[in-house]
């Protein structure tokens, strides 16, 4: 027989990430020390409390039926959590929706608001998955740069009038991936207000909200006012409470759109596991606890990494928050060359910029995924680069 895919398909590139993986292994296998700091795949455990939760509830034969749109706990705990670190008031019943990871909730929330030709706003670079979202609706990009002199936020006053009139959608990861640009106060009211003229729907990724290392929180974009009116925020429990396989997360916001995404995920999945939900509402009511050692961590990290490859004569991006370093090396290469190269020379696995969009060329972006002493090793290690 003959098997074709889909037209579509040709949209759905293979991932780097595979050939990056097994070109380090490779090289492994031919002695080469590797460090690994592609994924954003957290290397620190769930906390014990979360453990011994999951496994109690797991050994439970009644938790294992269908959850459907998901379990009242976990709603709840969301809101208790949103009243207290960002102080924001939402309704469990209609302004909370779970979804099986920040992933699978980016790349379907596309289809419930957007026909195909309409235009959604995003970065360039981007997280991949909004690229993916974007393809699968059958809408256009229309691509914001993301640059140094605009501090790595878009600029949405450059965005044409003739563009913001026909957008249905703005896509905006604050602190970012790859770039762990922070948002304001003042950024966020000029975000409501584009949203309200043009009638754009927002979606805020703030999947790394608890990674920050200096002063106050960056705060919610449900904090803004008016916020509520135009958009939502999706958050995950993936990075900051390390439980990225158990694939749960969240999204909140304006009832309307919640009640929107709602009816089509009725349609995809029938709920996330029951215990699942339920350690995840114990970690979010633990939140303070479990997330102020693991920012000890990461900026401890942060420091090292950033100052180390400014010290070889790296240009990074500036950052007091994230789960990554976005950095320019000092190569006349492209980012995918320069990628293969770190691996062959150095055993450093960091992802090409190009994989982010046509912006991240001469970029690459690593992973704050090992300990202290990994990072300072790989800083040494691509100095060697030649």
């Amino acid at each position: 027989m003959i098997i074709e895919a889909s037209s579509k398909m040709s949209l759905f590139t293979e991932a780097i990430f595979g050939k990056l993986k097994a070109f380090a292994l490779q090289q492994q296998q031919n002695g080469q020390e590797i460090i690994d700091l592609s994924l954003g795949s957290p290397d620190i455990p769930p906390a014990p409390m979360l453990l011994e939760n999951m496994a109690k509830l797991t050994a439970n034969p009644q938790s294992y039926g269908y959850t459907l749109t998901g379990v009242k706990a976990f709603n709840d705990a969301v809101c208790r959590y949103y009243a207290r670190v960002n102080d924001v008031q939402l309704d469990p019943e209609t302004e909370v929706l779970q979804t099986m990871g920040s992933q699978e909730g980016l790349v379907h929330l596309p289809i419930a608001f957007c026909n195909p030709g309409d235009i959604i706003l995003t970065t360039n670079p981007a997280y991949v998955a909004y690229d993916a979202g974007i393809h699968l609706a059958g809408a256009t990009p229309y691509y914001m740069p993301l640059t140094k002199e605009n501090g790595y936020l878009p600029d949405l006053a450059s965005v044409p009038a003739e563009i913001a009139e026909k957008a249905k959608l703005l896509l905006l990861n604050l602190p970012g991936n790859p770039v762990p640009a922070m948002p304001s106060k003042q950024y966020f009211e000029e975000v409501v207000a584009f949203a309200k003229k043009y009638n754009i729907i927002v979606l805020h990724d703030a999947a790394y909200s608890e990674f920050y290392f200096t002063g106050d929180a960056p705060m919610s974009f449900l904090a803004t006012p008016g916020a509520k009116d135009v958009g939502l925020e999706i958050n995950s429990l993936s990075k900051s409470f390390s439980l990225a396989g158990a694939r749960i997360a969240y999204i909140v916001g304006n009832a309307e759109m919640i009640r929107i995404v709602k009816q089509l995920k009725s349609n995809l999945d029938f709920g996330i596991f029951e215990p699942v939900q339920l350690t995840a509402a114990l970690a979010l009511d633990n939140a303070e606890e479990i997330t102020a050692s693991l920012r000890t961590t990461f900026a401890e990290r942060h420091q090292i990494l950033m100052n180390g490859l400014q010290q070889i004569g790296w240009e990074v991006a500036p950052s007091n928050g994230g789960m990554f370093v976005w950095a320019k090396y000092p190569y006349a290469m492209t980012s995918v060359d320069f990628a293969f190269k770190a691996i062959e020379q150095a055993g450093v696995v960091m992802v090409p910029g190009t994989v982010f969009g046509t912006a991240g060329e001469g970029y690459v972006r690593l992973a704050l995924v090992q300990n202290s002493a990994l990072l300072a090793r790989a800083v040494e290690k691509l100095q060697t680069i030649q």
